[in-house]
């Protein structure tokens, strides 16, 4: 029974394994986690599609646009510091207000497009979380502290939208994404304390 549920769910299964390993890679300021998070993206489109998630899989595909660039950004940055892990920043004000509106904006034109011609039962969950998480993977490609707070607020909403469509695998996975989260953000502040020393 278990074989067979695994057999038949292996693609969620394997993304919310890939996703632990990210994670991990992720709070150690790893470059590798860059080519795991973008399988991980990949598996998840297929996952999303399939529970009707659409806001979640046109993010999957902005997922895999930022991982490139976000490789990039952080292997280029390696280079330039010699070897060294590129640093961690904080925003400024204004980028924050900047990110807020454009949350904003994506919020609402995505809950509209979602009521209006899908077939989702979570039309605003849905374009909360991923209105939230295109902010939060840009500041994480960035390497901008926040990018935790918000995934923070991200995991834990995904938690419940996860439950309501029973994804058993991705609800373990984004409830520890939820605690890494905070983990990550006390790991990278360490991180950006000790070298501004």
């Amino acid at each position: 029974m278990i074989l067979d549920w695994l057999l038949k769910n292996w693609v969620e299964v394997a993304g919310a394994l890939t996703g632990l390993v990210a994670i991990y890679f992720q709070i150690k300021e790893k470059v590798i986690f860059w080519p795991i998070s973008l399988i991980n993206v990949i598996l998840y489109i297929f996952v999303y599609f399939s529970a009707l998630l659409y806001a979640e899989v046109s993010l999957q595909f902005y997922y895999l646009v930022v991982g490139v660039y976000g490789w990039y950004y952080w292997q280029s940055g390696k280079i330039k510091n010699k070897g060294s892990v590129l640093k961690v920043t904080t925003c400024s004000k204004n980028l924050i207000l900047k990110l807020s509106v454009i949350f904003v904006v994506l919020f609402f034109a995505m809950a509209f497009v979602l009521k209006k011609f899908t077939n989702t039962d979570v039309p605003f969950v849905d374009a909360f979380v991923t209105a939230l998480s295109f902010i939060a993977t840009w500041l994480l490609a960035k390497k901008k502290i926040e990018n935790w707070l918000v995934w923070i607020v991200v995991d834990a909403v995904c938690v419940g939208v996860y439950v309501y469509k029973g994804l058993y695998p991705t609800i373990i996975l984004f409830t520890v994404l939820t605690v890494l989260a905070f983990v990550g953000y006390n790991s990278w502040k360490k991180s950006m304390l000790c070298k501004s020393e």
